[in-house]
C-alpha cells in the first residue's frame, strides 16, 4: 500500500501492545505513520516497536487509560515528540471472561467501566483538546466498539453494556467534533484471531446454551480496516465499520 501523503502523520493507539491494537499499530507504521503505542505494560509495547523496525517513528508510552492524568501524559508525550496528533485509535478494553451476572463483584464491574467507558471518554476528551488547538486544526478518532456494541454474548453484561455505551460516545463525539474538523468513527470487530479470542476455536457458549466452535479471521485484516479509515481525508468519515469472520454467528440466528 502506498505511503500516506502527509509526511508521516501521527497516531496514538491505546492497547497497542497486543491483539487488535498491535495489528493497528503495525499497519499504521507500515504505511509511514508515526505511532505512539500506549498500554499498561511496557514490555509488550517495546516488543511491537522492535517488530515494526520503524526507528524513531514508533514510541512506547506506558499508560493506564482508566487514569485521566495518565491519558493526559500520553498525549503530552506524543505532542512533545512529534508536535501534533492526527489520529487516536481508542482501543483499550477488558472483559470479565463469562462471569454470571448475579456473581459479578462490584469492584470488577467498576474496573470494566473504568477501562472500557471512562477510559474511552478520557481519550476522546484529550484528543479534542489537542486536535482543536493544533495547526492545521482537526484529526480523527476511531473507537473500538466490538460486535458486543450490537449484540451480547451470554454472561457478558459488563463488557456488553460498556460497548453499547461506546456507540453513544461515538455518535455524540462525531457531532461535537464537526466544528473542530474532528472526524469520529467506530470499528466493530467480530472474531479476529487474538489471544483474547483464541478460545472461540475451542468452543464458546451460544445463546441457546450449546457450546460451538466459531470461525476466526486474521487480525491483520482488522489492521487494514483501521488503516483505511485513518487514511480518509477529513471531509469523509466512516461512522460505523463492521469487520468480522464471514461465518461467525452474528447475522440472523447463528
Amino acid at each position: 500500500m502506498a505511503k500516506n501523503g502527509q509526511g508521516g502523520r501521527i497516531a496514538i493507539v491505546t492497547g497497542g501492545g497486543t491483539g487488535v491494537g498491535k495489528a493497528a499499530a503495525l499497519s499504521l507504521l507500515g504505511d509511514g505513520w508515526r505511532v505512539a503505542l500506549a498500554g499498561r505494560r511496557r514490555e509488550p509495547l517495546d516488543e511491537v516497536v522492535a517488530q515494526a523496525k520503524a526507528g524513531d517513528r514508533a514510541l512506547a508510552v506506558p499508560t493506564d487509560v482508566s487514569d485521566p492524568a495518565s491519558v493526559e501524559a500520553l498525549f503530552a508525550a506524543t505532542v512533545k515528540a512529534w508536535g501534533r496528533v492526527d489520529l487516536l485509535f481508542n482501543n483499550a478494553g477488558i472483559g470479565l471472561g463469562g462471569a454470571l451476572l448475579e456473581d459479578i463483584a462490584i469492584e470488577d464491574w467498576k474496573r470494566v467501566v473504568d477501562t472500557n467507558l471512562n477510559g474511552m471518554f478520557y481519550g476522546i476528551r484529550e484528543a479534542f483538546r489537542v486536535m482543536k488547538a493544533q495547526t492545521p486544526m482537526g484529526g480523527r478518532i476511531i473507537n473500538n466498539g466490538s460486535i458486543s456494541a450490537h449484540a451480547p454474548r451470554p454472561n457478558s453484561v459488563a463488557y456488553t453494556a460498556t460497548k453499547h455505551a461506546v456507540t453513544g460516545l461515538t455518535k455524540t463525539a462525531s457531532l461535537d467534533g464537526r466544528k473542530y474538523d474532528i472526524a469520529v468513527g467506530q470499528i466493530d470487530i467480530g472474531n479476529a484471531m487474538t489471544d483474547l479470542a483464541a478460545r472461540m476455536a475451542k468452543g464458546v457458549p451460544q445463546a441457546n446454551g450449546e457450546i460451538a466452535v466459531e470461525p476466526l479471521m486474521d487480525v491483520a485484516i482488522v489492521g487494514q480496516s483501521i488503516l483505511y479509515m485513518a487514511n480518509l481525508p477529513l471531509e469523509a468519515n466512516v461512522l460505523f465499520h463492521t469487520v468480522m469472520a464471514t461465518k461467525m454467528p452474528f447475522v440472523g440466528r447463528g
